[in-house]
C-alpha cells in the first residue's frame, strides 16, 4: 500500500527539490508531477510507486544520522579518577552525565542524579574521595555515526546518554537536549 498522493508535494518541499528535478529523477514530466501534486490527476500505480521509492531514496540520504547531532567535545572521566575531580569538571563544563572509560573501553557512566543518590545514601565526605568504579552505572548504549536519529529517540528514553563511534572508536556522545535541537 502506498503513502497517499499528498505526500508527494510535501515531501518534496520538505527536501527542497523541485517538481523538475523530481521529474527528472523518475522519468516523468514535470507537467504529470504538477497535475499529481494539484490533485487534477490520478497516477498509475506504477508510476505512483517511482515517485515514492525516489522520494524515500531522497529522505534517507538526507535524514540525520547520530554523527550529525552529537557532540563532538566528550567530557570523560577514566575508572579510577577521585570522584571529587570528576564533579568538578562536570560542573565547570555543564554536563550531567560523563562515561567512564578504562584506556579505551567504555566501562560505564556517572551521572547527577545517580551521585545524588549515592551522597544521601553515605557520607558526603567518603564519596568525594572514592574513586569513579564505586559510583558508575552501568554504561550507555553505543551505536555507530551512521545510525539514523530517528531511531535514537526511544533509546533516549532509557539512557542518560548515547555514544557514537565511528570504526570501534568513540567519538561522540548524544543527550536528550542534542535530540530535541533536531525539532529546530
Amino acid at each position: 500500500m502506498l503513502p497517499s498522493l499528498e505526500y508527494i508535494k510535501q515531501t518534496r518541499q520538505k527536501l527542497g527539490i523541485t517538481q523538475r528535478r523530481l521529474a527528472s529523477l523518475t522519468g516523468i514530466s514535470t507537467s504529470m508531477i504538477n497535475q499529481i501534486e494539484t490533485g487534477r490527476c490520478k497516477p498509475s500505480y506504477d508510476t505512483a510507486k517511482k515517485i515514492f521509492e525516489i522520494l524515500s531514496t531522497l529522505e534517507g540520504k538526507s535524514a540525520k544520522k547520530a554523527g550529525d547531532i552529537c557532540s563532538k567535545k566528550i567530557i570523560f572521566a577514566q575508572k579510577d579518577d577521585i570522584l571529587y575531580s570528576v564533579l568538578e569538571k562536570m560542573r565547570l563544563n555543564f554536563v550531567s552525565q560523563v562515561p567512564v572509560f578504562e584506556g579505551q573501553k567504555i566501562v560505564g557512566i556517572v551521572s547527577e542524579d545517580n551521585l545524588a543518590k549515592k551522597m544521601v545514601e553515605n557520607d558526603e565526605k567518603n564519596i568525594k574521595n572514592m574513586t569513579i568504579d564505586n559510583v558508575m552505572e552501568p554504561p550507555p548504549p553505543v551505536v555507530d555515526s551512521v545510525t539514523p536519529a530517528k531511531a535514537l529517540v526511544p533509546l533516549i528514553r532509557f539512557a542518560k546518554c548515547i555514544l557514537v563511534t565511528e570504526k570501534g572508536t568513540v567519538t561522540g556522545i548524544i543527550t536528550t537536549t542534542d535530540i530535541l535541537k533536531m525539532v529546530e
